[in-house]
């Protein structure tokens, strides 16, 4: 008999994906889809680096694949991961999503929000920035040592920040100037004559708080005084009282505060009221934000004026530049200081 020839079968090979050739060119799923669809939402830039990883990986597109994406619209994630944020009802944030809004709305991106401050929102938000259409995120409200900031980053997908980085790192993030508004609060509680001045601080782990307090400190050791009377809460009318009777029974000759938000500062009037304190005629009171509630205390609120929709806006502009591969970059907006009755 003949001897038996054995026919080696080489092995199938390997269909590159759209998940690679996004990681080989460096943009997101979405992108590669849209290039591959001709869409003309893809920069030049990105484009090229997607044609580019196409050929070097042989890439052929699915035809069933093309045809879902084609009907499909990006979308940009805007997430919180702080457990006290309610995402509705809290002023700042909506004046955030307000700014956000008007320049998305300009284009053909979808706008998906996301609460992940528990093991079941970051599940949650993990999935939507692995799916096909996620195109990019913003993150807000982080605090130092969040998960979620690892999280978004190993996405590979453009990320910007409302707030500066955890840690200090260098990238696309818009900020208010909370050094200097907070410096000008506590000079103008010094130069009405207040002398034994207190802070509400935020919590310790939010960059932003931090910042506010050294603004704080500084100008009261360049005045002489020293910043000793620190109470930290929550940024929460209910943190703000609880703090200011702590500050009371610390030293009850306080006569000047400044809450590092307007509804801990509301919190501090409600607290000063309690205890038989005149605001300002006893007790004069400096707030931080300029939300509405600033305008319905009773007085009304001295505070710092910081532009947050106008944040908002700009986080939208910037989120937009990084999908377009421009350069990082922080953006700091300005702060201002609004007399009002608290604090004449």
């Amino acid at each position: 008999m003949p001897a038996q020839t054995r026919v080696e079968r080489a092995a199938p090979r390997h269909q590159p994906t759209l998940d690679e050739v996004a990681r080989l060119a460096g943009v997101s799923r979405a992108t590669v889809s849209r290039v591959v669809n001709n869409s003309p939402r893809v920069t030049a830039a990105n484009r090229e680096a997607t044609e580019r990883a196409i050929r070097e990986l042989g890439y052929v597109p699915n035809q069933s694949a093309r045809a879902l994406a084609s009907s499909s619209t990006g979308a940009v994630i805007l997430a919180a991961a702080d457990p006290s944020l309610d995402l509705f009802a809290d002023p700042f944030f909506s004046e955030v999503i307000l700014g956000v809004s008007s320049v998305l709305e300009k284009t053909e991106l979808e706008l998906s929000l996301v609460l992940a401050s528990s093991p079941e929102g970051r599940a949650r938000l993990q999935r939507t920035l692995t799916s096909p259409r996620a195109d990019g995120i913003m993150l807000v409200a982080l605090r130092t040592g969040d998960p979620l900031y690892g999280l978004a980053q190993a996405t590979h997908l453009p990320l910007v920040l409302l707030g500066s980085p955890p840690g200090g790192d260098d990238g696309w993030y818009v900020d208010a100037d909370n050094y200097t508004g907070a410096r000008l609060a506590a000079e103008h509680l010094i130069g009405s004559g207040r002398r034994r001045i207190a802070l509400i601080a935020g919590p310790a782990d939010v960059p932003a708080s931090a910042v506010r307090q050294k603004g704080f400190s500084d100008a009261l050791t360049l005045a002489g005084l020293t910043p000793d009377l620190v109470a930290h809460a929550d940024f929460s009318v209910s943190g703000g009282s609880d703090a200011m009777r702590e500050l009371l029974a610390r030293d009850a000759a306080i006569d000047g505060v400044f809450a590092a938000s307007d509804n801990m500062a509301a919190g501090a009037l409600a607290a000063l009221k309690a205890a038989g304190r005149s605001v300002p005629a006893d007790v004069a009171v400096v707030g931080f934000d300029d939300m509405p509630i600033a305008t319905y205390t009773h007085p009304a609120l001295t505070t710092v004026s910081q532009p947050v929709r106008a944040m908002g806006r700009e986080l939208a502009r910037m989120l937009l530049s990084a999908m377009g591969k421009g350069e990082p970059h922080p953006v700091i907006l300005p702060t201002r200081l609004v007399v009002r009755e608290s604090a004449p």
